[in-house]
């Protein structure tokens, strides 16, 4: 009998545990082994021991450097669980937009027997093998430990500096999002950015410098397409999708699709001034996206939080020709007012989201933009950046 070990016992993992005989799960919360509700043996981190383990599976987000990953012989991915297993599938990639993209690329392709899951929420064990597609949102962390499995389509959004202290660094990422390609055979498809038209495949590779040359490659008209800023790039590659399976541009459809919440989420205070919350922009660029987009205004921006070892510097060269004031939160606030006065970025340092909030309203315009995009996660403070989306959004109701 193979005796397989579950690292993390978390979301992923209890759904791979009923592909298995007697698995045990290992994790670095458990101080005491305990048998759950379903019979699993769960036991701490240190019990771990190679020599009576032959096939180990980690949650995605358990980082390389973690002991379980260091003492581990037999390593693979959730994904390389279902490699013979899954019907067609398609990953998708990259630093900013992978959710939004999953989520329009199901709302188009539902019809026709598509499931979503992957980084999205649902794990894989949780899918339907006899749906007719898999459309998995698919992080580096994911990608890392994947060594059979590979995508019939691979959507690669671009590649920013994010997660370098999980990776190691920015090569080790932008390596770690290129690895699908290594192992694609010929007949599969690949849409990637220009930037990296050089990478060794076999499958069918096409590339796009922005969202216009994307358009024209598939032959989409894009002043057809109602969404804008970030969620342009988005809508456009879930259509190329469609276009390769089924050779159809249905704009009605993809602009009926809704965005989430906590991504350019435009709300008004009680004097009809704008704020938005756009706590999702976990890395700067995500947080240039959405400067981006409101340009024309003077924003007073609302950023910090847990950076996660990125070098900002990128951001503040951007801000340098911005119409914007900072307002630091988080536990980067010192750093980021060190990098405001060296690159002439108007800033002021907050206690938190709360008094970031109160100072903008003092100084906020009719004609500005008040702007929640933190370029860093959440959890320093928040239980998540819905949490700090949500926060934000009761302050600005309570004004």
């Amino acid at each position: 009998m193979q005796r397989v070990s579950l690292f993390g016992y978390g979301k992923t993992t209890k759904a791979l545990a009923k592909l298995f005989s007697n698995p045990v799960f290992y994790d670095d919360k458990c101080s005491k082994p305990f048998t759950d509700e379903n019979g699993y043996k769960v036991k701490p981190s240190f019990d771990f021991d190679p020599n009576y383990s032959d096939l180990e599976i980690p949650s995605p987000g358990i980082a390389p450097s973690n002991t379980l990953i260091q003492k581990a012989k037999n390593l693979i991915s959730e994904y390389d669980c279902f490699a013979s297993a899954a019907p067609l599938t398609i990953w998708i990639s990259g630093t900013n937009g992978k959710t939004t993209t999953t989520q329009m690329m199901q709302y188009l392709l539902k019809d026709n027997g598509s499931q979503e899951g992957g980084n999205i929420g649902t794990p894989l064990g949780e899918l339907d093998q006899n749906a007719q597609i898999w459309i998995l949102e698919t992080s580096s962390f994911t990608i890392h430990y994947t060594k059979k499995a590979v995508p019939n389509i691979y959507v690669l959004l671009p590649i920013t500096p994010d997660h370098l202290s999980w990776h190691g660094s920015m090569q080790e990422y932008i390596d770690a999002k290129l690895k699908p390609l290594l192992k694609m055979r010929e007949g599969e498809v690949a849409i990637i950015p220009e930037a990296y038209k050089d990478v060794k495949t076999a499958a069918h590779l096409i590339t796009y410098k922005d969202e216009r040359d994307l358009a024209s490659s598939f032959d989409i008209e894009i002043d057809k397409v109602s969404f804008k800023g970030a969620f342009l790039m988005d809508a456009l590659l879930a259509m190329a999708v469609d276009k390769i399976l089924f050779d159809r541009a249905r704009y009605a459809k993809i602009n009926s699709f809704v965005i989430d919440p906590h991504r350019q989420e435009e709300l008004r205070d009680s004097k009809n001034r704008l704020w938005v919350n756009d706590t999702k922009a976990t890395n700067l660029d995500a947080t240039i996206v959405a400067l981006k987009r409101y340009k024309e205004h003077h924003v007073r921006l609302i950023l910090g939080g847990d950076d996660k070892g990125v070098d900002l510097s990128e951001l503040f060269a951007y801000l340098q020709n911005c119409n914007v004031k900072i307002y630091t939160i988080g536990s980067n606030k010192e750093k980021l007012c060190t990098l405001a006065r060296q690159y002439g970025v108007a800033f002021e340092l907050c206690k938190n989201l709360a008094d970031a909030v109160a100072q903008i309203d003092k100084a906020l315009q009719a004609d500005e933009v008040a702007l929640l995009s933190p370029a860093a996660a959440s959890l320093d403070e928040f239980k998540s950046y819905a949490d700090r989306g949500e926060q934000f959004k009761a302050a600005i109701r309570a004004l």
